[in-house]
């Protein structure tokens, strides 16, 4: 597929990307291009995608990315993780990428707090693409508010008892591996542990969620009733998993921003395109100046924000963790998002309405950007907090 913006985005020196980093931009162009594209529409409207992809994006090294080699992964630095975002965005179909990547936010909590034997059990089987890991945090009582969740688990001999619900998890029908935020000690944060339970656990049920976009990603609530799990399934110390759950927000904020980013780009490529082909009043879309200027807007924007989430990530390399900053870069890049959007639906007209096309399908994936990750109220909030106001 052309790239109409390749002229402005890849004739720039940049101080952060090098060779690797393109050659993995091509090698998952070419993925995305080969096992995604020409099934996408067809996996959306269906409402999932073929269990077999897992393998295909171990295979390629999507899923083993920034994983520790001792568990079959890939050195990976934060730029290689915006290259694949952003190419990850160039189907379109957001939901794909969410149960895909849901060992992104899953597997990590086990990886910095879990046993050597958790790690060594869980991490390979996933990477490989033979298991599916799912992280199980939000409640219908409570989204953001993570440390006043509400499911229990109580101590019973060598087992934990979990009863509660968790819902709109990612991967939550097909995951194998659940970590999941439970109560065990008394209210608030330093109440808060994790645990890993398996699907197949007696009392652990399942419904499927449908959702306003992300059609192909696997979204269930969960249900827990008198679920036994073994007290070697805690994830870490007991009433310290609420540090493990926040510890994995900056990453997936920061990955957000990226994809978000990466389907503005998406909006406005399509936009470009059906704006040279597209003839009105005897001329080209493109040659009317009110179209231009929102051409140009686009491109701003996501420069702009483009730009600020390279200098975070250079940042975090270094070893920084500018929360502030994170929390206000997921609201700019989602706010980019959502005017690129608008603007490319405007300049497309009837034919970015029509479903089966890129635009289509990131207008109604706009809101679950927006929200999911911690919502720009909650991003707002906090850097307010971080700058001490």
């Amino acid at each position: 597929m052309s790239d109409p913006l390749a002229p402005l985005t890849e004739s720039r020196l940049s101080p952060f990307y090098q060779e690797h980093h393109r050659a993995w931009r091509d090698t998952l162009r070419r993925f995305v291009e080969a096992e995604i594209m020409p099934s996408v529409d067809a996996w959306d409207e269906s409402g999932t995608f073929p269990r077999e992809l897992y393998r295909k994006a171990s295979d390629v090294g999507l899923l083993r990315l920034g994983w520790p080699e001792e568990y079959g992964g890939v050195p990976s630095d934060p730029f290689m993780s915006i290259i694949t975002s952003q190419e990850m965005a160039r189907h379109g179909a957001g939901g794909v990428n969410a149960s895909l990547m849901s060992h992104g936010i899953g597997l990590p909590p086990i990886r910095r707090m879990g046993s050597q034997e958790m790690k060594d059990r869980i991490i390979p089987q996933v990477l490989s693409g033979e298991k599916i890991s799912a992280l199980a945090i939000t409640e219908p009582s409570g989204g953001s508010d993570v440390a006043n969740l509400r499911t229990t688990a109580r101590l019973d001999g060598d087992h934990y008892v979990v009863n509660g619900s968790k819902m709109f998890i990612t991967s939550g029908m097909r995951a194998d591996y659940y970590t999941v935020a439970v109560r065990t000690g008394g209210e608030g944060a330093g109440g808060v542990s994790l645990l890993l339970i398996e699907r197949e656990r007696e009392g652990f049920s399942r419904t499927e969620l449908k959702k306003q976009g992300w059609w192909a990603s696997d979204t269930a609530a969960l249900y827990f009733d008198d679920v036994r799990v073994p007290v070697e399934n805690l994830i870490g110390q007991e009433n310290m998993g609420f540090s493990g759950i926040m510890q994995n927000f900056n990453g997936e904020r920061i990955g957000m921003s990226a994809g978000a980013i990466g389907f503005s780009k998406v909006c406005l490529e399509d936009a470009i395109t059906w704006a040279r082909e597209r003839k009105t009043f005897g001329k080209r879309l493109a040659d009317h100046q009110v179209i231009r200027h929102k051409l140009a807007d686009m491109f701003k924007r996501i420069s702009a924000t483009q730009a600020w989430l390279e200098t975070l990530a250079w940042r975090i390399e270094q070893g920084e963790q500018p929360i502030a900053e994170i929390a206000l870069l997921k609201v700019q890049a989602t706010e980019t998002m959502e005017y690129c959007a608008r603007e490319a639906m405007q300049v497309m007209g009837a034919a970015g309405y029509m479903r089966g096309g890129r635009v289509e399908r990131i207008y109604r994936e706009v809101r679950v950007n927006a929200i999911g990750g911690g919502s720009e109220e909650i991003m707002r909030d906090l850097a307010a907090r971080q700058m001490g106001i």
